[in-house]
């Protein structure tokens, strides 16, 4: 059975806002056009300057997200929440929606994924490419498959460079709502002695424990489980990390704290800038201290820890 592509454009100072809203829509990631920098990005990721005619042809002003709804599932729905979500968020766009066939949108994405220089210790390898100069990183080769998570989007990296700072040789980890299991692999690769993903979506977690062999990693070092934060997991960690959208963090914000060691880090993106507010006043509530703020285009990035008491 087929799937349903939604494709919605808007101006491209909306394309972050849109975007996060489309994420809410579909537990499995979505495809985002945005050419505002396309030069500098190019550049920066692949270091080359020869691009696509058809791409530097692309109208900057205007940006699109894609998102793909499964055969089971009703896409009007879909359709009609990004509606209202957007007209309250006075948010000027069109949606327009066809028939998909499953290879097309699985592969149609891997022309523009490219090896990626993240932080200062680590290079993310894309699977199909064996061409590439690691220059003394770590390695971190990925398939992303349907799952969030290439290391390409501001809030998969802003974790990836936050994580770096604060990953120590032996520390364990947890990844809230890991995806494709990127932010678990690198913490190993940063030093982490262990590392638990956990995911609502079972596809995600095929993913990860793929990407999790491919690396070299398997349980009980590194371990990936399917459901929520409070029924799947146990213990405590010296860092927890989540890269999800500022709805959930509010509520996760009151749960991780039992997760959390005392001396531990909770490291969180996928907030933009207008829900700020609400995300840092449910960190106080539920007992934390923000002690970093990082920023990247309008996406925010924060590290807490426990209050003393």
């Amino acid at each position: 059975m087929d799937w349903t592509e939604i494709k919605i454009e808007i101006d491209a100072e909306n394309i972050d806002r849109a975007a996060d809203i489309a994420s809410m829509a579909v537990p499995y990631g979505i495809y985002i056009e945005d050419y505002r920098t396309l030069e500098q990005e190019a550049w920066e990721i692949a270091n080359i300057d020869l691009i696509d005619e058809d791409l530097l042809a692309k109208d900057r002003t205007k940006g699109c997200v894609h998102i793909y709804i499964s055969p089971e599932e009703n896409y009007m729905e879909a359709i009609s929440f990004l509606t209202e979500r957007y007209e309250n968020e006075n948010i000027p766009h069109t949606i327009e929606h066809a028939v998909c066939k499953n290879e097309d949108w699985e592969n149609n994405w891997k022309e523009y994924f490219k090896p990626m220089k993240i932080g200062e210790k680590l290079l993310i390898r894309p699977l199909w490419i064996d061409d590439y100069d690691a220059e003394g990183r770590a390695v971190l080769s990925i398939e992303p498959g349907l799952a969030f998570g290439s290391g390409g989007h501001h809030t998969t990296r802003l974790c990836l460079e936050t994580l770096e700072k604060h990953v120590k040789n032996g520390d364990s980890v947890l990844d809230c709502g890991c995806g494709s299991g990127i932010l678990s692999v690198a913490s190993l690769l940063m030093g982490a002695d262990n590392a638990t993903g956990v995911d609502i979506d079972k596809l995600a977690v095929k993913t990860a424990i793929e990407n999790g062999k491919v690396n070299g990693f398997h349980a009980p070092k590194y371990n990936i489980l399917n459901g929520n934060l409070v029924d799947k997991v146990s213990g405590t960690f010296d860092v927890v990390v989540a890269n999800i959208v500022a709805d959930i963090i509010i509520l996760f914000s009151s749960q991780v704290g039992d997760f959390l060691k005392d001396d531990g880090v909770f490291i969180t993106s996928g907030i933009i800038e207008p829900r700020e507010a609400e995300v840092t006043n449910a960190f106080t509530e539920n007992g934390f201290e923000i002690i970093e703020r990082y920023e990247s285009s309008g996406w925010l990035c924060f590290v807490c820890k426990k209050k003393k008491i």
